[in-house]
C-alpha cells in the first residue's frame, strides 16, 4: 500500500479531521511552538524527531513569517489578553552562527506578532552581542532579582509579561523561571523529559486518526520500543540489548514481506533521555551492534557522575522516499504554532544514504517555497497530519509531568 494513493481519502475527511483535531486541541495544553522530522517511505508517513524548543527558525520562508506571527499572537493572547512583553531565553551557543540567526527570526516573529521583544539570559550577561548569519543580535542585561526570597528574572528592573523558552534545559531548570509565565513549560527540559513517552502520548491519537481514516496505525507511525535498565559498558548489558534489537527486526521484517516490501530492515538506537551531546546509532542486526567500537556505544552514554543503567529508545528506521537529481536523500521538517503546521523546510544531505540520520554538518536546508514543488507533494496532507498529531502528544506529555 503506497499513502499516495488515499490522497483523495484523506481529503475527503478533512473537515473530519479537523472537528476532531479542534476537540483534541481543547482537551490538552497545546505548545507554543514545535518543530518534527518527518519521513515519507510511501509506504509509510511518520514522525521521527519531535522538538519542543525548536532552533531553526532561520530556515523558514520569509513568506511564512506573518502567518506564523499572527499564530503567536493568538496563542500568546489567548492564554494571556494583557500580555504586551515576551522575553526570549536562549540556549548559550555564542559561537553558532545558525542558531543566533534562528533567535533574530524568533525575534523578528514575536516583535511582527505586536509584542515587545527582549532577548538574553544571566549566562550571556557579558555578551552585549552575538554574531548571527544576518548580522549581530543585541543581547539584553538579563539579572536574577532575589529581593522576595526567590529568584526572578528581571530586565532593567522589570519583570516580563511571558519568558519564550528556547533553550532545552538538558542541564536543569535555570534559576529564574519558578516566578514567571513561562512557555513551552520547564517541566518539558530534556532534564525531566523522555523521549518514549512522546511515542506513547502519540500512539493514542494514531490509533484514533486511523480508524477515521480506514488505515492500518502502522502506516502513520515508527515503530519502536525501549530496552530498560541497560549498562552498555557491560558486554552482559551489551548481549541482551542485542538480543532484542533482533527480535525487534524479525518483527520488521515479517511486516516487510506481508506488504511486499523490499528492503532490509534498519533500527536506530537512541538514548531515551536528553539530547546533547549524545549519538544515534544504527544498525541491521544485533551482531552488527555486538561489533560497534567502545567508541561508538559511548556515544549513546547520557549519565554522569555515576548513574549506572539506562534506557534506551530502539526505533524503526524508515527511509525517504524523497531524492535530489543526484539521488541525495531529502527529509521534511515541519515548524508548528500553536499546534498548526505553519511552515515548511527540507534538510537535505547528499552525503548520507536513504535511511540515515541526515541531521549533520553536511546538511543543508532548503524552503518549502523554493523546492515545495519537488517534494512537497504531501507536504499539507500526510505531512501535517503527522505534525499536528505529534503536537496533540506534546500536550498530552505534558499533563504527565505536569503532577
Amino acid at each position: 500500500m503506497n499513502l499516495n494513493d488515499l490522497n483523495t481519502t484523506l481529503e475527503s475527511k478533512r473537515q473530519e479531521i479537523t472537528e476532531w483535531m479542534n476537540r483534541k486541541r481543547s482537551e490538552v495544553p497545546i505548545p507554543i511552538y514545535g518543530s518534527v522530522d518527518v519521513r515519507d517511505s510511501g509506504w509509510k508517513v511518520a514522525v521521527v524527531d519531535a522538538n519542543h524548543f525548536p532552533a531553526g527558525f532561520n530556515n523558514i520562508a520569509a513568506e511564512d513569517e506573518r502567518h506564523l506571527a499572527a499564530l503567536l499572537k493568538n496563542h500568546i493572547k489567548r492564554r494571556d489578553g494583557e500580555c504586551q512583553w515576551v522575553h526570549l531565553y536562549p540556549e548559550s551557543h555564542t559561537r553558532n552562527a545558525a542558531y543566533v540567526e534562528n533567535l533574530t527570526t524568533l525575534q523578528r516573529l514575536i516583535v511582527m506578532a505586536g509584542f515587545r521583544c527582549t532577548v538574553g539570559s544571566p549566562e550571556l550577561a557579558e555578551y552585549g552581542s552575538l554574531a548571527g548569519l544576518s548580522g549581530p543580535l543585541k543581547l539584553d542585561i538579563v539579572k536574577l532579582d532575589e529581593s522576595n526570597g526567590e529568584s526572578t528574572i528581571v530586565i532593567d528592573g522589570l519583570k516580563p509579561d511571558l519568558i519564550l523558552l528556547n533553550n532545552d534545559l538538558t542541564e536543569g531548570i535555570v534559576p529564574g523561571l519558578g516566578t514567571s509565565r513561562v512557555s513551552p513549560p520547564p517541566v518539558m527540559g530534556w532534564h525531566s523529559r523522555k523521549k518514549s513517552h512522546h511515542y506513547e502520548a502519540l500512539s493514542v491519537y494514531v490509533n484514533e486518526i486511523s480508524e477515521m481514516l480506514g488505515i492500518d496505525p502502522w502506516c502513520i507511525m515508527t515503530d519502536w520500543f525501549v530496552s530498560k535498565d541497560k549498562c552498555l559498558d557491560r558486554e552482559s548489558c551489551r548481549i541482551e540489548l542485542a538480543a532484542e534489537v533482533n527480535i525487534f527486526i524479525n518483527k520488521i521484517k515479517q511486516r516487510y514481506v506481508a506488504m511486499g516490501i523490499d528492503r532490509e530492515p534498519v533500527v536506530f538506537i537512541k538514548n531515551d533521555s536528553g539530547t546533547y551531546g549524545l549519538g544515534i546509532l544504527s544498525v541491521r542486526s544485533g551482531e552488527e551492534l555486538l561489533a560497534l567500537s567502545n567508541r561508538k556505544m559511548n556515544k549513546l552514554m547520557y549519565s554522569k557522575g555515576g548513574v549506572e543503567v539506562e534506557n534506551f529508545l530502539i526505533q524503526e528506521g524508515i527511509p525517504t522516499r524523497l531524492k535530489t537529481d543526484n539521488g541525495g536523500p531529502v527529509e521534511p521538517v515541519v515548524y508548528l504554532i500553536d499546534g498548526q503546521a505553519a511552515s515548511w523546510f527540507y534538510r537535505v544531505n547528499e552525503k548520507k544514504g536513504d535511511v540515515e540520520n541526515l541531521n549533520s554538518p553536511s546538511a543543508q536546508f532548503q524552503s518549502y517555497n523554493d523546492v515545495g514543488h519537488l517534494y512537497g507533494d504531501n507536504a499539507h496532507g500526510w505531512h501535517a497530519l503527522v505534525a499536528e498529531l505529534s503536537m496533540l502528544a506534546m500536550g498530552k506529555e505534558f499533563s504527565r509531568y505536569d503532577k
